[in-house]
């Protein structure tokens, strides 16, 4: 239930994040680079309160851990039992830069895409991405994996043809941009063995880049109140506080269960996008959305089974 419960609420905050940039910015109440740049700087603060809320935790532990070997001081060796904490750790500059990319290119592909199509892009990119990055590393795929790779390509050719819905070729470009920076930042933090540290200070690296964005933005910046506040969601909670709780629940999903989940996201954030954004599902990002989440599923499913026997 644990599992069940942290799960639901990270595809929500997901989604949240989507629905969140589409209505600050498809309403003009913020412009796409004030947008990334609050967005990062709350989601700054609310790590850095989360990282050292984690760090009185393990003070605490350490303080009852040592009064423990205090109390066995009636064994020869118990005064040399101690509690040495290990060393942090902290991300890395390439994990910021990828963290960086995925945002602002996230913000300003939503100024021309509905919430939908933008996650979808930005889902699929990402699936595809690590399923690339897995293949050229020397992950050898199997012709049904293959197969799957295809027919969710196919998907994102009938999305972008030439018609009265298709997204804009622009917007396209830079969600798909967006969607491979995460599946890279996804890949770099694969390893992890501190993500509340590691997310921390991914997000604090991003500090000298968004003050250069800002800078340079300054002159066409557009703030509003409302949407000061839309951001501020999106990177205190929906991005700082979802990621965390993405990573407590992965302790309970398996590889493959964690990546089937993650293909509800578009689902949910186009019917966030038809009740707070006034957005039509069309008929074509329906039927795209099934062809490329059909083709991720064999991907996925094709390996674990494959994987199983």
């Amino acid at each position: 239930m644990k599992t069940l419960v942290y799960t639901l609420f990270a595809l929500l905050a997901f989604a949240g994040n989507s629905i969140l940039c589409r209505v600050a910015l498809g309403n003009d109440l913020i412009d796409p680079a004030s947008f990334t740049a609050i967005r990062l700087l709350s989601g700054v603060a609310v790590l850095v309160i989360i990282m050292q809320l984690a760090r009185f935790k393990r003070v605490k532990f350490a303080g009852e851990l040592s009064q423990q070997s205090q109390h066995s001081s009636n064994h020869a060796s118990a005064g040399l039992i101690s509690y040495r904490p290990q060393a942090r750790s902290k991300g890395s500059w390439k994990a910021a830069l990828m963290l960086f990319v995925y945002a602002l290119t996230f913000s300003y592909a939503y100024t021309s895409l509905d919430t939908g199509t933008g996650a979808l892009i930005l889902f699929g990119a990402v699936q595809i991405t690590m399923i690339v990055v897995g293949a050229i590393s020397g992950q050898k795929l199997h012709f049904s994996e293959w197969f799957g790779v295809m027919i969710a390509f196919s998907g994102f050719v009938y999305l972008v043809m030439p018609g009265a819905s298709a997204p804009s070729i622009s917007g396209f470009v830079l969600m798909a941009v967006s969607g491979v920076a995460w599946g890279f930042y996804t890949l770099e933090g694969k390893q992890s063995s501190e993500p509340i540290s590691d997310t921390s200070y991914n997000f604090i690296r991003t500090l000298p880049l968004v003050i250069i964005l800002s800078i340079a933005t300054i002159p066409f910046s557009t703030i509003t109140p409302t949407g000061i506040l839309l951001t501020i969601i999106s990177g205190g909670l929906a991005s700082a506080v979802g990621y965390v709780i993405w990573y407590a629940a992965l302790a309970g999903l398996t590889g493959i269960q964690a990546s089937v989940v993650q293909l509800l996201v578009p689902v949910i954030a186009a019917i966030g996008g038809v009740i707070f954004a006034d957005e039509v599902f069309s008929l074509r990002l329906g039927i795209s959305s099934l062809v490329i989440l059909s083709g991720i599923m064999i991907v996925l499913l094709g390996k674990h089974y494959l994987s199983k026997r």
